[in-house]
């Protein structure tokens, strides 16, 4: 169609050449117009795409013409290339923005027409309406066992809450993945996030997109909720509202979920998540690894050490240090006992005395320390990414390993994109679901 349209336009006279392509160019025809192109004009504009002004979606006449002097521009975006037709004649001094179905075809008539006098053309790329493609693989689809609840049961359902951030996007999908992978019933694990951003669509789609069979449910966090509370720590990621979410889970999950297991982004799950989520509480509210050989004083201040009120909160109780990036919660209990109450207040001295340096994990100790239900360490292999100051490697603790936990400042996607992993990393590296990673390992 190219060739011929260009020799039908050269076989014109130079004056009725021009009106000829930009008639053409706007989906009319001429006196001079062949037969044959008016049927592939009329095949062009059988189904156009819509055309937007300004994003919102506006309709396409066949009927439109050369617009006058008196017509104010108008921009169609139709796919992603944009077409500027500036006519130079004294008599239409005007100018027509469009774009066409088939931008190969105006092109050439445009690049033809590009020395006749009188004519400028201008290419425009506007942005494109097209979305772009799925930065993650799709993940396999995982079936039940024979000796799994019916999906959708209350029965046996595993309920998951965890952030989502884009920052930390690529993490979350490597832990849905894994947990998913090792579980012996996929389908009856929900998994609800929450989200600070007031339009996390795309990430929504983006989680879709990657586990399609999955129902995921989101719940906006009200940043401002915290805002006001937080104080400075260690490492600028630990300011972050949503680092706080997690305690105003019972807050916000729906009244049937009466447990729910929260997890840190930069986890991966390498047992049955079920082992985890069931374990006997025991009358606790929070059950979670907990590490009792740790120095415990050194998540507070001396301003906290040194004042008898405010270390007398710990008396009766050995308390333990405890990572809250992996914790089961007795929702129900939590709201019952106030909890979220507790923990603000702790804030609240902070923000006077200054008693600790961590973001959200002090005001948890000073609370839950030494009244948890322990929870074998295998559950939370933590430390994987160094400390909160340089991210250094470090190596596996002694003894088996359920769940990896690349807590610290070294996120293992952020060490293997910049080829200075550390040895840990490769652990993390078959969960990661991001299509440039798996080029990269291919390569």
């Amino acid at each position: 169609m190219v060739s011929s349209l260009l020799s039908w336009l050269s076989s014109l006279p130079p004056s009725a050449r021009a009106r000829a392509a930009a008639n053409f160019i706007l989906g009319s025809s001429s006196p001079h117009t062949p037969p044959w192109l008016h049927a592939s004009v009329r095949e062009q504009l059988a189904s156009p795409p819509p055309a937007r002004v300004s994003g919102r979606p506006i309709t396409r006449s066949r009927s439109t013409r050369m617009a006058t002097a008196a017509d104010a521009p108008r921009t169609m975006t139709v796919n992603a290339v944009g077409l500027v037709w500036s006519s130079l004649s004294r008599r239409s001094p005007c100018t027509i923005t469009t774009a066409t179905t088939a931008p190969v075809v105006t092109l050439a008539v445009l690049m033809m027409l590009g020395g006749v006098s009188g004519i400028r053309v201008d290419v425009i790329r506007l942005p494109s309406v097209v979305a772009p493609s799925p930065a993650f693989r799709e993940a396999s689809a995982f079936r039940n066992g024979e000796e799994c609840p019916a999906r959708g049961s209350a029965e046996g359902r595993v309920d998951i809450a965890m952030t989502l951030d884009a920052n930390y996007l690529r993490g979350t999908m490597a832990a849905v993945f894994s947990i998913l992978q090792h579980t012996a019933c996929p389908e009856n694990v929900a998994f609800h996030f929450l989200a600070s951003r007031p339009d996390h669509t795309d990430l929504v789609a983006t989680i879709r997109a990657t586990f399609p069979y999955l129902d995921p449910r989101v719940y906006r966090f009200d940043p401002s909720r915290v805002r006001g509370r937080i104080s400075r720590s260690v490492r600028h990621a630990l300011d972050q509202p949503l680092n706080y979410a997690r305690i105003y889970l019972a807050d916000t999950l729906p009244s049937d979920v009466h447990r729910v297991l929260y997890l840190d982004s930069d986890v991966v799950v390498v047992d049955d998540v079920r082992n985890l989520w069931s374990v006997d509480l025991a009358g606790h509210v929070v059950a979670a690894p907990e590490y009792c050989h740790a120095n415990f004083t050194k998540y507070f201040t001396d301003a906290f050490w040194s004042d008898a009120e405010l270390r007398a909160t710990f008396h009766g109780r050995r308390p333990c240090y405890f990572n809250t990036g992996v914790m089961v919660m007795d929702v129900a209990k939590w709201r019952l006992g106030g909890y979220t109450k507790r923990v603000e207040e702790w804030m609240a001295v902070q923000k006077q005395k200054r008693i600790y340096h961590l973001g959200s994990l002090p005001p948890f100790l000073l609370v839950l320390a030494g009244d948890i239900k322990p929870v074998d360490h295998r559950w939370n292999q933590h430390g994987l990414g160094g400390d909160n100051m340089e991210g250094k490697c470090r190596s596996l603790h002694p003894g088996p390993i359920s769940l990896l936990h690349w807590s610290g400042k070294g996120k293992p996607w952020l060490r293997l994109d910049s080829r200075k992993p550390c040895t840990v990393d490769y652990l993390w590296a078959p969960y990661d679901l991001y299509k440039a990673a798996a080029t990269a390992l291919e390569e």
